[in-house]
């Protein structure tokens, strides 16, 4: 008899789901759930549809649910899952097209139902042109915003990699764009100040007016319209109000059934289990085991959930898995106009939250050998590195420049996830050519910086 395996959610995780369950098993059914229409949109491709990058924004998604043409796999849209009655093994699901509830069964029920983007508790939420960066429905509302004439001053309330896209986009798109965050500086819970210095002057040349250390009272209008943003620093004129202020997990209603932490996370161990039996959690609604930090953080990561996927699908049958899940390093990266960053591991931020002790070390230099001018493709370019004051383990680091150099980022998460120590990559054979970089590659030179070793010439 075929063993029959509910997912609850289409993002990542539960694409990973699939594919791994049809590669790895033959006698199972797969039923995948989705509440929303559309299957499965990635909003992390979000800014390329608003700049025109993309063929359609039909197409700016995971997987079409015919992507599955198996006869054991089930992709079923607008159904929203519930409830779960772990005593039977069922889920319940309605429906949303016509409000019918079902009772399904399971075998083993792998939820990866993500997380919502957060509102301002404020007033003004209802009003029209007040957005989230987040979605089909959301793309295609900005979007036709961004190609209004009469639309001339938006509004980015966060300015975090969401925020940063939109209002990038925004930019492009010839309109008039102010940036507001609550805290001291753009990007500043993903890099530290030395490398946001150098980014919040980027996006002022380019235009964007940046006001840090908001606090936002109200949105506020006429004839049910947004037109300003009301705050402490005063009222911001907004013909459009993009909020991108943080994501909270998709778990309300799992509670009294699952276990979750005091913020809504769901809690499952070193094996991606939850408390009840048969039923597994992945993707951006639980905390993910950080290596750099040796304990759980939240990282909302493609990555991540795709890891986790792959790691639970593997062992699903297993009464006790082989072994636990080895963890992530969370790594992401970002283009903010000319300049490109990639980050991997712990930061100040970061390191901070999670109670781990950091040292750290911030070089500068220019990608290619001195007697290349800038002019001929030597820019500038920065690392910071974060590692254990004490044993040198490399716990994190970041990369920036106007040339895209953002693959070292992966070199990073690759030292950090093995565990390697900034006397390892100081090290590392890297090759060298004059076209690409200098006698020591980029991260041999930030590493032997930060061991305050004699600085390699420039010459």
């Amino acid at each position: 008899m075929k063993k029959k395996i509910i997912i609850v959610g289409a993002s990542h995780g539960g694409h990973q789901s699939i594919l791994e369950l049809l590669s790895r098993y033959e006698d199972i059914d797969i039923t995948l759930f989705e509440a929303g229409n559309f299957v499965s949109f990635m909003s992390c491709g979000m800014e390329l549809y608003l700049e025109n990058s993309v063929t359609d924004v039909n197409a700016v998604r995971n997987f079409r649910p015919e992507s599955f043409p198996q006869e054991n796999v089930h992709i079923l849209n607008n159904h929203q899952v519930t409830k779960i009655n772990s005593d039977k093994r069922t889920v319940f699901v309605t429906d949303l097209e016509n409000g019918k509830q079902t009772e399904e069964s399971y075998d083993k029920l792998i939820l990866s139902s993500g997380v919502n983007p957060k509102s301002l508790p404020i007033a003004g939420n209802e009003l029209e042109n007040v957005y989230l960066m987040r979605g089909y429905d959301w793309a295609t509302k900005i979007k036709s915003k961004l190609e209004n004439p009469e639309v001339k001053n938006i509004t980015v309330v966060g300015a975090g990699y969401i925020g940063i896209e939109a209002a990038e986009a925004a930019v492009k798109a010839g309109k008039h764009v102010t940036l507001l965050d609550v805290i001291d500086r753009p990007l500043g819970t993903y890099l530290d100040s030395e490398l946001t210095d150098i980014i919040s002057a980027h996006l002022a040349d380019k235009g964007v007016e940046i006001h840090t250390g908001v606090k936002i009272s109200a949105f506020s209008g006429q004839n049910n319209k947004v037109q300003f943003v009301k705050s402490n620093q005063g009222d911001f004129p907004s013909d459009v109000v993009i909020q991108a202020a943080g994501v909270q997990p998709n778990t309300e209603w799992l509670k009294g059934t699952v276990a979750l932490d005091e913020r809504g996370w769901i809690k499952n161990d070193e094996y991606l289990r939850t408390n009840l039996p048969d039923v597994y959690a992945i993707g951006d609604a639980t905390l993910a085991y950080s290596i750099a930090a040796r304990k759980k953080v939240p990282v909302a990561l493609a990555t991540v959930a795709r890891r986790e996927a792959r790691y639970l699908v593997k062992h699903l049958f297993e009464k006790t898995p082989a072994v636990p899940f080895a963890g992530i390093v969370g790594s992401s990266a970002l283009s903010v106009f000319d300049y490109h960053f990639a980050q991997s591991g712990l930061n100040s931020f970061t390191a901070e939250r999670a109670g781990v002790k950091i040292a750290s070390s911030f070089y500068e230099d220019t990608l290619r050998p001195s007697y290349v001018p800038e002019d001929k493709g030597n820019p500038k370019v920065y690392v910071k590195l974060f590692f254990d004051p004490e044993s040198h383990r490399l716990l994190g680091g970041a990369v920036l420049s106007t040339y895209d150099i953002t693959a070292q980022g992966n070199v990073l998460a690759l030292a950090i996830s093995h565990q390697l120590k900034v006397e390892d990559l100081a090290e590392a054979d890297f090759f060298f050519q004059p076209g690409f970089d200098r006698q020591w590659s980029l991260l041999n030179l930030a590493a032997q910086h930060a061991l305050g070793e004699v600085e390699f010439t420039r010459k």
